[in-house]
């Protein structure tokens, strides 16, 4: 199941997508939001070029887990994200995504100004990233599921 992972920021919008299996999250693409007339339209035409089933929100709750003005203003775009689009959108908790991706991405050595051209699409991949790897801890391989199904918490994550 082929994903777009999104991270929505005031002046850019990272995008990733998932292997057509849906275990390994990529960098896409970013979208500068002062150049788009329609972000959104955008984040569609990527999904539907890429075929893609489902779209997963970042959504940047304080330290508290708490809804600040970051995460509101991302609830109101993720509220027209679902109404325009034909496909299920997932919110997930990407606290620290961004400062994450910089930390990898200056420990491999990326120059300052290739991070801030990717960084958002980076972040964008370890939102995906995380959604997928908790589909799997949901959903372990039939060899791996536990002999008493009790023992499964399918509201988790």
């Amino acid at each position: 199941m082929r994903l777009i992972g999104v991270d929505v920021g005031e002046r850019r919008i990272g995008l990733a997508v998932s292997d057509p299996l849906g275990t390994i999250a990529s960098p896409l693409r970013v979208i500068d939001r002062r150049e788009s007339d329609d972000p959104i339209a955008e984040i569609l035409n990527e999904t539907a070029i890429l075929d893609a089933e489902g779209i997963v929100v970042g959504m940047p709750f304080t330290l508290r887990g708490e809804m600040g003005p970051a995460a509101q203003r991302i609830d109101e775009f993720v509220t027209e994200l679902r109404e325009r689009a034909g496909v299920p959108v997932h919110t997930i908790d990407e606290r620290m995504t961004t400062a994450t991706a910089e930390r990898d991405m200056i420990g491999d050595g990326v120059s300052r100004e290739e991070r801030r051209q990717s960084i958002d699409k980076v972040a964008a991949a370890l939102i995906l990233q995380g959604y997928l790897n908790g589909i799997a801890l949901r959903n372990p391989p039939d060899d791996q599921r536990p002999d008493d199904p009790t023992e499964y918490d399918d509201e988790a994550i």
